[in-house]
């Protein structure tokens, strides 16, 4: 069952990318002032929160896929 070996790696993987990140942050525009000819925009910053707790059970779930895709691999030679 190597598929279950490969589909884990990339969930470890997945799992330390989303506990390195603290959050997506993204920058939008508004109007500040809008007189005639005159415009001043303001940029803010947004940022989305990512929680932890879901990057560990990615991790969780990504190890069991490993440990599982090794023993079925084991057992069947």
């Amino acid at each position: 069952m190597k598929y279950l070996v490969i589909v884990g790696v990339f969930l470890i993987i997945g799992g330390v990318v989303f506990l390195s990140y603290q959050g997506i942050s993204y920058t939008t525009r508004e109007k500040a002032i809008d007189i005639g000819p005159v415009q001043v925009t303001t940029e803010k910053s947004h940022t989305i929160p990512l929680a932890p707790a879901v990057g560990i059970t990615i991790l969780i779930c990504g190890a069991g896929l490993v440990v599982m895709g090794l023993r079925r691999g084991n057992s069947a030679t």
